[in-house]
């Protein structure tokens, strides 16, 4: 998906930005401590009845009114959507309003700088979107959420936006054929009746809100290891049993291991592999991670394989370290595309990570000529458009894989070290990551940042040599040709064959203008050169 937008003028394109921006209502002044759920659900209707119970903060002692997301009916949705019933705290009734999908609840008195209140909120209805009832592929009755970006607020009273992060409780009661899975660890699971049945899941780690997950559904369930002390589940399908338990075994442990080693510890208290109608791939949701119920089939796919990489390294980016609007949404999907290449080279050797860090290149490419305007990083509001294309996770990907060839393997492996520990169970910009890039590198990466993350231009380069026999010398001329004209500054690797003794020198230029020419002194004629022989620049390569 992308934004469509034209820039006709320059107010228009500031027009267009200023309509883009992350404006969703912040409040600093509060912070939700932890969100207590309790849901019924029934096979007789779509209707879901809850009850939240939602710990808050107080920064000042200016707060007036809170404001939470929750759709309402009678909107663009018609009918379904959440009818609040009513809104206690201090065992009291509150004022509130709910309309155009905020609920506002009202204080009735002065509340002092750092008190805590539990607002206690009864509500029904039937979602919209976010938690989806319906059948899997097999046809049998189900309920999966699915949160991203900002699709809690269809079934959950919440902050619906990244910059708060809370610890949740789900108290789920459901028919007794179905087993229920969320996040964290499994607290209650009983019987209430001859139909009914309590289950409860508690996270003690904040996340935002679109991590929260719930699967309602009937499951077999297997409980393949353990990793420093924390489960590893399989959950899938009855029918798919077999099948889920052989896709899922491998290669979760390993990198969940490899990911500890090289940034920093895993936050939470399991991690559930689960199967699931409700995503086409996978979706990261904390320490229960949803992937398509059709990728389940028992081949151990190379597909497969890989967004469980990339789902399970988002635990450590985009769930663990968050960004702090949506305009940083690459922190969490570009970091999660690099590390699965990381996890690769490590599990499988250097040429499968070159081949998709090739294939990012590819795709970045491709999506520029649908698309020559989307930068890595810009005002977004999920509110109005999408917040990722294929740019955030691919490009992304690049600038992580030249930043580190730019550093040093060393000094960015401290860096994304000191970043994760920083910022551990909290938010983060680009500009904290680049904060930290800079303290252990020595190095001032403004210019790095700005052409590659905040431009929207991709480089395209037309080169060509020829040797001058009198000087003994190679001119290598260097044209960046991207329609745009922004010129980049950047460091280009040039391997130079020799025939004669079937060997090769590998040299390094810094480029920073539009037309370059470049010396290099050689005996010889070489057989021929080649530019960027190990794929570290971003740059669609013509060489003459």
């Amino acid at each position: 998906m992308k934004y469509k937008h034209v820039a006709l003028t320059t107010i228009l394109s500031v027009l267009a930005i200023f309509c883009r921006a992350d404006n969703y209502p912040r409040n600093y002044s509060i912070d939700i401590l932890h969100y207590l759920f309790e849901l019924k659900l029934s096979d007789n209707t779509d209707e879901i009845f809850g009850k939240a119970s939602i710990t808050v903060s107080f920064k000042t002692n200016d707060v007036k009114q809170i404001r939470l997301d929750l759709i309402n009916t009678n909107g663009k949705y018609l009918q379904k959507g959440m009818v609040v019933e009513s809104v206690g705290y201090n065992n009291t009734k509150a004022s509130f309003s709910h309309k155009n999908d905020a609920l506002i609840i009202q204080l009735s008195g002065r509340v002092s700088k750092d008190s805590t209140i539990t607002f206690i909120i009864q509500y029904h209805g039937i979602p919209a979107g976010g938690l989806k009832i319906g059948p899997t592929k097999y046809g049998d009755r189900s309920f999966f959420n699915e949160n991203w970006p900002n699709n809690a607020r269809h079934w959950l009273p919440a902050i619906d936006h990244p910059y708060d992060k809370a610890t949740s409780e789900f108290k789920v009661t459901a028919p007794s054929k179905y087993k229920v899975v969320s996040n964290g660890l499994l607290l209650e699971e009983s019987t209430i009746d001859k139909e009914y049945k309590l289950t409860h899941w508690k996270q003690s780690v904040p996340v935002s809100s679109w991590l929260f997950v719930l699967g309602v559904a009937e499951f077999a369930v297997q409980h393949v290891g353990k990793f420093d002390g924390k489960d590893i589940q399989t959950w899938v399908y009855p029918r798919d049993r077999e099948k889920g338990f052989t896709d899922f075994a491998e290669p979760t442990k390993q990198v969940l291991q490899f990911y500890s080693d090289y940034v920093g510890p895993y936050a939470y208290e399991k991690l559930a592999n689960i199967q699931s109608p409700s995503v086409g791939g996978g979706m990261e949701t904390s320490s229960a991670i949803f992937y398509g119920e059709n990728m389940v089939t028992g081949k151990y796919e190379k597909r497969l394989r890989n967004v469980v990489i990339h789902e399970i390294a988002h635990q450590w980016f985009g769930n663990a370290v968050t960004e702090s609007t949506w305009d940083d949404a690459w922190l969490s999907e570009g970091f999660a595309t690099f590390f699965s290449m990381l996890f690769q080279e490590h599990a499988y050797g250097h040429e499968e990570f070159v081949a998709a860090i090739k294939n990012s290149r590819k795709s970045v490419y491709n999506f520029s000529k649908k698309d020559s305007t989307y930068s890595i990083v810009a005002e977004r509001s999920a509110e109005t458009d999408p917040v990722t294309t294929g740019i955030t996770y691919q490009k992304g990907a690049w600038v992580l894989h030249m930043l580190r060839e730019r550093i040093g393997h060393d000094a960015f492996r401290k860096g994304i070290q000191a970043y994760y520990a920083k910022y551990f169970n909290a938010n983060a910009t680009t500009a904290n990551f680049k904060e930290e890039m800079e303290k252990v590198s020595g190095q001032n990466l403004t210019t790095f940042f700005n052409q590659w993350l905040y431009k929207a231009d991709n480089l395209k380069i037309s080169a060509h040599w020829e040797y001058d026999a009198t000087a003994k010398q190679v001119l290598l001329k260097i044209n960046q040709t991207h329609y745009s004209g922004f010129i980049f500054d950047f460091p280009i690797e040039v391997e130079i064959f020799n025939a004669d003794t079937n060997s090769s020198e590998l040299l390094k230029f810094q480029v920073n203008s539009k037309e370059s020419i470049i010396p290099i002194k050689l005996n010889k004629i070489p057989s021929s050169i080649k530019l960027d022989p190990r794929t570290v620049l971003l740059a669609e390569i013509e060489m003459k």
